[in-house]
């Protein structure tokens, strides 16, 4: 299996657009979303991964097919962090495959920094795959803090791979 990230050329920008509805199909069984009246889920502004020099954007393929995204921001929510997934989407087939940890790890590799990784707390699923991806790439050497306030409700885990 040959898994590839890339990040995407503002003319790709379509692409996570058009996954964009699968990923919030997927996740609104953990946060109740439902279709707008075009039938799709609403979504802000993603022009945002392009533009700004504090996010990034990547697609990643597997066997050359295209399998999914992530975003990254620097919207985090202690002050120590700098850095936060955003949005990491792997499609249903190329689950519990190795293909979340291979993209996550590559992804940390790519930018060094203080991270932060928030999942809802209904998300049970996402924090036994961040609980497992983070203990391998840090050796376990990562925080988790559950927060619950008007901001966050869930566990944010926390690390820093700039050593």
């Amino acid at each position: 299996m040959n898994i590839e990230l890339r990040s995407p050329l503002r003319s790709d920008r379509y692409l996570i657009r058009q996954m964009m509805d699968f990923y919030l199909y997927d996740f609104s069984e953990f946060d109740g979303a439902d279709l707008d009246e075009h039938g799709h889920f609403e979504y802000g502004d993603l022009d945002y991964f392009w533009f700004e020099p504090t996010h990034a954007s990547y697609l990643f393929t597997v066997d050359s097919k295209l399998a999914g995204f992530v975003l990254v921001d620097n919207e985090v929510r202690f002050a120590t962090s700098e850095r936060s997934i955003t949005e990491f989407f792997v499609m249903r087939k190329y689950r519990r495959r190795g293909v979340g940890k291979t993209i996550a790890h590559e992804v940390f590799d790519r930018m060094p920094a203080s991270w932060e990784v928030a999942v809802m707390e209904s998300n049970k699923p996402a924090q036994a795959f961040w609980r497992k991806v983070l203990g391998e790439y840090r050796q376990g050497a990562f925080q988790e803090t559950l927060l619950n306030n008007a901001e966050w409700n869930g566990p944010v885990f926390c690390f820093d791979n700039r050593q």
